[in-house]
């Protein structure tokens, strides 16, 4: 009888645990670099005004920010480029209702075989393009001034296009001394565009290579780091998260956690669909992803340190 107990109260606390929700996280002065409010998928050249309600987006996204808050996050830094979704006056709007401070961009796409590129960035030089994102970045964009460069490329060897992106990205870089966050297939194209930052005598600290966890050799991430670049980790989730803290040790293992970034590439609000689809929260990096690490030293590196070396503390 007494083992039959045990086992009872065994069970029972068990169940009461799995009832519990996730361990709460909240790092104060933290930035999540990679995440999204909005996005529309329909193209570059059917995009247009009037094709979503800014009102209803608002009413979407402010409970999930106001849930980040909580969690002690400072700034987001939203990637939607322009042609897909971009709306600076929005974003201004919930950065003041939630009180967090929420980055634009400049930039173009060029991933998902250039369904979002534009007919003027095929047919001009990348140092055209350089042109209009360096007007974007000092005279601002409605009114607001973007604050990193985002652009998409597919997996190498790059496209000519891609290569074009890249390229205007880094001028843009050099000369405006803004970060380029950059969609990237995988890592034959990352180590491409590092080269074509260091040919145009742009720094690889301002190149960030999106989605590294795509690229499952760890030896292109510590390639990428080493040469200077920072590699980042993003779509951290629950189908994810084994895989994004192995590769956060290798880095740390490696010596490279100072070159490292990670986010959820989270949210957001699909335009043309019924009331904007599967809106996610951006919680989960701090209730279940960081409780995981087990390291708060790390923690405070790259999610308060890091974000600021990458991208600056304007």
């Amino acid at each position: 009888m007494r083992n039959r107990g045990a086992t009872t109260r065994r069970q029972l606390l068990a169940s009461f645990a799995m009832a519990q929700p996730p361990p709460r996280r909240s790092v104060s002065g933290s930035v999540l670099v990679h995440e999204h409010i909005m996005v529309d998928f329909i193209g570059a050249g059917d995009i247009k005004p009037g094709r979503y309600d800014a009102g209803e987006v608002f009413r979407a996204a402010k409970p999930k920010l106001d849930e980040l808050k909580s969690h002690g996050c400072r700034r987001m830094l939203e990637c939607t480029p322009n042609f897909l979704g971009r709306d600076p006056r929005l974003l201004g709007r919930l950065s003041d209702a939630a009180g967090i401070e929420i980055w634009t961009n400049t930039g173009l796409y060029g991933a998902a075989n250039h369904k979002y590129l534009p007919a003027f960035a095929r047919q001009e030089s990348s140092d055209q393009l350089a042109r209009r994102w360096i007007d974007e970045a000092r005279l601002g964009i409605d009114g607001v001034k973007p604050r990193f460069v985002k652009i998409g490329v597919n997996r190498g060897p790059l496209h000519e296009w891609d290569r074009k992106l890249a390229h205007a990205a880094a001028v843009t870089a050099r000369e405006t001394g803004l970060t380029v966050s950059s969609h990237t297939g995988d890592g034959a194209a990352a180590l491409e565009q590092i080269e074509i930052f260091v040919n145009a005598k742009a720094p690889p600290a301002q190149f960030v290579w999106v989605h590294a966890q795509n690229e499952k050799d760890h030896s292109f991430h510590r390639r990428a780091a080493r040469a200077g670049a920072w590699v980042e980790f993003d779509g951290i989730g629950p189908r994810s998260a084994v895989w994004h803290r192995e590769c956060v040790q290798f880095m740390a293992a490696e010596k490279l956690l100072e070159r490292t970034l990670i986010s959820q590439d989270s949210g957001w609000y699909h335009v043309g669909e019924a009331g904007g689809g599967d809106y996610r929260g951006y919680q989960f990096i701090y209730t279940d992803f960081l409780p995981g690490l087990q390291n708060d030293g790390w923690v405070r590196t790259l999610m308060v340190d890091n974000p600021v070396k990458a991208f600056g503390d304007l």
